[in-house]
């Protein structure tokens, strides 16, 4: 099972999209095993973004990042990389597909609502930013045998 970081950012939390970004990643038949409301720190963005940092946009976007409160989120299941980035939509909301969440609600690159990882790797390191091992929960979901053969 592949392992993604979703991340609520300050304008979906602001504009009140939480439940329905959340909605979406369940109604995919993505498994939720952690959570976290909490207001970003400077440290925290920079370690989050750290991969950006030198490029000219890096300061706007830890100062965004850090604007409000976000929801940090880790999501199971097979190929969950690829299944949580299509359910996102493009980077540019503009060219994100009809039905993604920034298809959807998006308007701008800089006001994206949702942050997701890109690799696998990428999604076990971001997780671990977030969350310790006892934080993420192993459960049983009863519905799991009709959503993976």
């Amino acid at each position: 099972m592949e392992r993604t970081l979703i991340l609520v950012k300050p304008d979906g939390v602001q504009r009140g999209l939480m439940g329905e970004i959340i909605g979406r990643f369940e109604r995919r038949g993505l498994k939720l095993i952690g959570m976290k409301f909490l207001q970003m720190t400077p440290a925290l963005a920079e370690e989050h973004y750290a991969v950006h940092k030198g490029r000219p946009f890096y300061d706007a976007l830890v100062a965004y990042i850090t604007s409000g409160p976000v929801v940090a989120m880790v999501w199971e299941g097979n190929d969950a990389i690829a299944a949580a980035r299509s359910t996102i939509g493009a980077t540019k909301p503009a060219e994100a597909a009809p039905g993604s969440i920034r298809g959807d609600f998006g308007m701008e690159i800089g006001r994206n609502l949702v942050h997701g990882s890109d690799s696998p790797e990428n999604g076990m390191l971001e997780a671990a930013i977030y969350f310790s091992d006892d934080e993420l929960v192993n459960w049983s979901r009863v519905t799991d045998s009709w959503i993976i053969e």
